[in-house]
């Protein structure tokens, strides 16, 4: 469990980042179009999370969202107890 919690963790950190790092790109290189800022920001977004994804969804799942654990759980494929770590720690660390 403890290398499950460490790969959401650090995920949703690299989420994070990248959100904040696309959108400060996209303000910087759109020239002041603010549709081309977020399309900019949208695929940075999108790509990083295909990659997040692709990277961790064979050790924790790659959820990164305590909604997404939350809905796992009520599906019956995770437990209370999962779904409290992991959401917590999506939670503390993005």
């Amino acid at each position: 469990m403890q290398r499950k919690l460490l790969a959401e963790a650090l995920g949703s950190m690299l989420l994070s980042a990248t959100v904040v790092g696309s959108g400060i790109m996209a303000e910087q290189l759109s020239g002041g179009n603010t549709a081309l800022a977020l399309l900019a920001n949208t695929l940075a977004t999108a790509a990083a999370l295909v990659t997040l994804i692709a990277l961790f969804a064979p050790i924790s799942g790659a959820h990164f969202n305590p909604v997404v654990s939350i809905s796992l759980t009520l599906l019956g494929r995770h437990t209370w107890k999962e779904m409290l770590a992991y959401s917590m720690t999506q939670i503390l660390f993005c």
